[in-house]
């Protein structure tokens, strides 16, 4: 089956998942981004590769650092961007997202950037965009935030080059998570050989060992000689719910601390997507500590934004 992602030779048009992407276009992506982290040291921040196109970033759910490093990334590649603020606009009084879309295209823009609450809406807008037009997930409900995934794995990348023989954990509120989602496809698809899942049973989806992952419901068991160390947000709005007793108690058998950073490798890195809540998900001094590579994540985040929007510019039919 045709994947609505790729160009009929192969190539990526769309970013909507990590899932199904083949492993030779993620390892495009991250050798690209690669080649986009010095722009940020130099005294202009800019290259040419996207002069003249415009990038339209439509927000239908609030996010600072996401839309902040899709903005920073289009213009670091000379592109026009433009911002939209859907809960503040036509979409509050009624307007259709495809409505929407067709306007924004009628004002020739030839990249959306697109957040939805609703898992699909990304491949939705996709389908009906125009055939010039390229669109990217910057995440939809539960189910994919790949631009997220790819730079933690870009990240990671850079800490431990040695890839095949890494072993990895992601800890925490998988169940919610979309990029615990798109890391797990991206990591499992570039031949990691051991990705594991640390969660109470509550917050992990059903039947997620079919992801090729292995679960752990212990944290002292689960970080035993890992080499990097992914804590996922715990999404606050669900703490008072059925899945967990109190923040305090998540925090007792599921929080990041020094002892458990201990149980892991010596070298180990610890990673955050963010935002970060101190004192639930991880200890202060573990997020601010020499092995927390948390702020690195955030600026890898324009390089891996620039490459994959860059890529797609270049696939243009």
């Amino acid at each position: 089956m045709h994947n609505p992602q790729l160009t009929k030779d192969g190539k990526l048009k769309h970013l909507l998942t990590t899932e199904g992407l083949p492993r030779a276009i993620l390892n495009q992506i991250l050798d690209t981004a690669e080649s986009f982290v010095g722009v940020a040291e130099r005294e202009v921040k800019k290259v040419p590769l996207l002069r003249g196109k415009t990038v339209c970033n439509i927000f239908f759910e609030n996010s600072t650092r996401t839309r902040t490093t899709f903005e920073i990334a289009a213009k670091r590649l000379s592109a026009d961007v433009i911002t939209l603020n859907v809960g503040t606009s036509s979409q509050s009084k009624g307007e259709t997202i495809l409505d929407t879309v067709d306007n924004l295209t009628a004002m020739h823009a030839d990249m959306f950037v697109v957040r939805h609450a609703e898992s699909g809406a990304a491949h939705f807008i996709a389908q009906h965009v125009a055939p010039h037009i390229h669109v990217i997930n910057a995440g939809d409900g539960r189910h994919a935030h790949p631009t997220q995934g790819l730079l933690d794995v870009f990240t990671i990348r850079r800490y431990k080059p040695e890839m095949h023989n890494l072993r990895v954990a992601l800890v925490g509120d998988v169940l919610h998570s979309r990029v615990a989602r798109s890391e797990i496809h991206a990591l499992t698809t570039l031949g990691i050989p051991e990705v594991r899942v640390i969660a109470p049973k509550t917050l992990l989806p059903q039947h997620v060992e079919k992801l090729g992952v292995q679960v752990y419901h212990d944290m002292n068991e689960g970080l035993k000689d890992v080499d990097v160390i992914m804590m996922l947000r715990l999404q606050n709005e669900r703490m008072n719910g059925a899945l967990l007793p109190s923040a305090q108690e998540y925090f007792k058998c599921y929080g990041l601390t020094q002892e458990k950073l201990a149980l892991a490798k010596p070298d180990a890195i610890v990673m955050h997507p963010g935002p970060m809540n101190r004192g639930v998900e991880i200890d202060s001094a573990v997020a601010d500590g020499k092995q927390s590579v948390i702020l690195p994540q955030v600026t890898y985040g324009i390089a891996v934004r620039m490459a994959v929007m860059s890529i797609l510019a270049g696939n243009s039919e």
